[in-house]
């Protein structure tokens, strides 16, 4: 559990002192009374918050789902032998599902560890390709929880 809330600590206060930060430059153009982002790096940027607070707004579904499947699991183990062998189908789809959640899981605290929010803030090309590579981990993780939580709804409905 400490695995999982020490990078989430450390990821928001980053967040948090870099919004209230008001020695660095703006990202947006002053000016720009409209909310579009100044600069190609601050869209993607954008971007990329955006792929994570979605994904962030379902680790607590996902840690749900997790628990769920477990006692599903420790259910069909208490089974008798004979109704087992007739829930090994459906157990193996929930052992499948377990670790897709618990994989998802991993995914967004691992992007969250690796993820270096002022990378190349001095070189806008290199910070554009790198907030690209960004964009497309965070949608490719963000997409794994969506469905892997979408997999769990689908299979927990399922009743015997």
């Amino acid at each position: 559990m400490k695995k999982f809330f020490a990078p989430v600590i450390g990821f928001l206060f980053i967040t948090i002192t870099a919004c209230n930060n008001s020695d660095k430059k703006n990202t947006r153009d002053s000016s720009n009374k409209t909310g579009i982002p100044a600069t190609m790096a601050d869209s993607l940027m954008e971007d990329v918050m955006a792929g994570h607070d979605a994904g962030m707004g379902k680790m607590g579904k996902l840690n749900a789902m997790q628990k769920e499947v477990q006692k599903v699991l420790d259910s069909i183990a208490k089974l008798p032998a004979k109704t087992k062998t007739a829930m090994d189908f459906y157990k193996a789809k929930m052992e499948e599902l377990l670790q897709d959640l618990r994989s998802a899981k991993l995914g967004m605290e691992k992007w969250m560890d690796e993820f270096n929010m002022d990378s190349a803030e001095n070189n806008p090309e290199q910070r554009i390709k790198y907030l690209s590579g960004e964009k497309l981990k965070i949608f490719s993780v963000k997409e794994s929880m969506l469905n892997s939580l979408h997999k769990a709804d689908s299979l927990l409905k399922i009743k015997f």
